[in-house]
């Protein structure tokens, strides 16, 4: 199988700039195109439409500075409103992904089955493999 568009799902944390580094580096290994997606989660129309706009404002912000870490690499970027697990799963698919890549809190099993969990999700239902990067211990 060959890796040669790699979406990276990624959050404004440290965990995200760990998915987006592993990422990069990944697709610099393979030669491969990157594409970064900052799920906006359904709560936030709750914020009223004058907040999505901040808040899509900001992600789009990080997804710029996700993607100048890596000079000479143009990455897509989207950024898209609903369930996050399924708006990455949806991207991958548009944007005919090889690869997902995610960051997980690993948090316990118990908490995931209470909670659920953005990278479970997608692992479930990805078109395409998913490189799981788990917080750092």
């Amino acid at each position: 199988m060959s890796f040669r568009r790699i979406l990276i799902a990624v959050e404004g944390d440290d965990l995200g700039a760990r998915a987006a580094d592993l990422g990069f580096e990944l697709a610099r290994t393979l030669g491969a195109e990157i594409a970064l997606v900052h799920a906006i989660g359904p709560a936030i129309s709750l914020q009223g439409e004058s907040g999505a706009v901040v808040i899509e404002e900001d992600a789009r912000r990080l997804l710029a500075e996700l993607a100048a870490r890596t000079p000479g690499v143009v990455a897509a970027q989207f950024v898209p409103f609903g369930e996050r697990a399924e708006e990455i799963v949806k991207t991958a698919r548009e944007w005919s992904a090889d690869l997902i890549v995610v960051g997980t809190r690993a948090r316990g099993v118990v908490a995931r089955t209470l909670l659920g969990s953005v990278a479970d999700a997608v692992v479930r239902h990805a078109p395409c493999p998913v490189l799981v990067v788990p917080a750092p211990s």
